[in-house]
């Protein structure tokens, strides 16, 4: 941007340039992931306590790793009891809403842009003490934040005075327990704000934003079907994605492929693409992981990478690029592409057709259900998905064995990888994702057992 320089130059000056800009469309070229975004690690004491405890002594389930509370818990909403209507004149456009759980167990709370009225119809003030309000009755507890940009015009946006005031208000006690902050559908509006509040954001509280393009990519991260996501933008992705020439396969958006692509392909694909069963991205990644004492690593496979990092990792694996491990010397960044390969993979490594038998055989007799896995590995499971699932789960086992150095035991492991490896056709559940986890389980508890081929 021409006079960008002039612009953070000192704050008087930034509140008189902003004024210039012209922020009344959404309607922005496609933005990438250009800004690092990471998931907060659970701290040592976590870890410890669920070394100690076990995955399933109360935890919901995610496919990157913690457990926070009972996943047997029913997706709960807030109170009806809204101090009497306090609120009913904001309430009333639904611009904030409670979208329950996410597979952490932490609540999510969604801002829709579009949901705002004319700045002559809304008084800012209430809007900010009715936000404050509702984020009240979660702030002590971990939560999440989900805003769509997408509708947010001349007419409708506040003012930048008002955002200082928001930010200045959200103090610790918001700021503290909130886990990651979800900006969907950015635009250049976002990155200039971004560059503004800079010097007043601090560096672990930045670490919680995450830019995210398309509806799909949010997928990966909250349970989809439960997220209040408005018509509007709901119909502007689809806009995008059309605009961009993406096409959808099982759910998953992917790009046109590229010749030499390795994320986001079936097994079948690859191995005709590179004449190799396992593939590169799970090679490479355990394999480091193995030479590197990655595996004694404090909580590996329950931290995220840098989200520009991994981006810049796909991109070589699928432009046909080598990729080196060593160079980068981080093995939360190999264990995060191993999950982000397998999650990506167009069908599970444990297939479609195999996720109902293994949902029922946690409803046989403990003395039978050891039997049925080792029948659904020696007879259903593919030869090349039983290679690579053996090759994958005989690493995990030497994880697993470190437990007291990495405090990731099997339940902790099989928490992480359950979901990687099976979910069923469609949008999973939490109920789906404890399948997974018990039969991941089952496979790191009997891993001499069950693999027999």
């Amino acid at each position: 941007m021409a006079g960008r320089s002039e612009l953070f130059t000192d704050h008087s000056s930034r509140q008189k340039n902003i004024q210039d800009i012209d922020f009344t469309t959404t309607e922005e070229p496609e933005l990438e992931f250009d800004e690092d975004g990471t998931e907060l690690s659970a701290s040592k004491e976590e870890l410890a306590k669920d070394a100690e405890g076990g995955a399933f002594r109360g935890g919901a389930i995610t496919p990157d790793g913690l457990i926070d509370e009972d996943f047997e818990k029913e997706l709960g909403t807030p109170s009806e009891d809204d101090a009497s209507g306090e609120f009913s004149d904001v309430e009333k456009f639904g611009i904030v809403e409670v979208a329950g759980d996410d597979l952490y167990g932490r609540k999510i709370i969604v801002i829709s842009a579009c949901k705002l009225p004319s700045n002559k119809g809304l008084d800012h003030a209430r809007l900010l003490q009715y936000i404050k309000h509702t984020l009240d009755k979660y702030v002590e507890q971990d939560y999440v934040l989900v805003y769509f940009h997408h509708g947010l015009n001349k007419s409708n946006k506040p003012k930048l005075s008002w955002l200082m005031q928001a930010y200045r208000e959200f103090d610790r006690k918001y700021k503290k327990n909130l886990k990651m902050l979800y900006l969907v559908h950015p635009t250049n509006f976002i990155k200039v704000l971004w560059n503004i509040f800079r010097p007043f954001i601090s560096v672990k509280f930045g670490q919680k934003m995450m830019y995210v393009n398309y509806l799909n990519d949010l997928k990966r991260h909250l349970p989809f079907e439960q997220l209040l996501i408005p018509p509007q933008v709901l119909e502007f992705d689809a806009q995008k994605v059309e605009k961009n020439k993406f096409y959808s396969h099982d759910g998953n958006t992917v790009r046109e492929v590229k010749k030499a692509q390795q994320f986001g392909l079936s097994l079948q694909d690859l191995k005709k693409n590179t004449g190799k069963i396992i593939p590169a991205p799970v090679e490479d990644t355990i394999e480091f992981l193995k030479s590197s004492a990655g595996d004694e690593v404090e909580g590996l496979f329950r931290r995220c990478a840098r989200v520009s990092t991994m981006k810049e990792v796909q991109e070589k694996y699928d432009d046909g690029e080598r990729v080196d491990f060593n160079t980068y010397d981080d093995p939360h960044l190999a264990a995060a592409i191993l999950k982000k390969f397998l999650r990506e993979l167009q069908e599970p490594l444990l297939t479609f057709d195999l996720f109902e038998p293994i949902t029922r055989i946690h409803y046989l007799e403990a003395s039978k259900q050891l039997t049925e896995v080792q029948r659904i590995l020696q007879d259903e499971l593919p030869e090349d998905n039983y290679i690579i699932l053996k090759f994958v789960f005989q690493f995990l086992q030497q994880v697993v064995s470190k437990s007291d150095i990495n405090h990731m035991t099997a339940e902790n492991v099989a928490t992480v990888f359950g979901p990687n490896i099976a979910w069923p056709k469609g949008q999973a559940n939490l109920a789906s994702v404890e399948q997974a986890v018990k039969f991941a389980l089952i496979l790191l508890q009997n891993f001499d057992e069950v693999f027999l081929r």
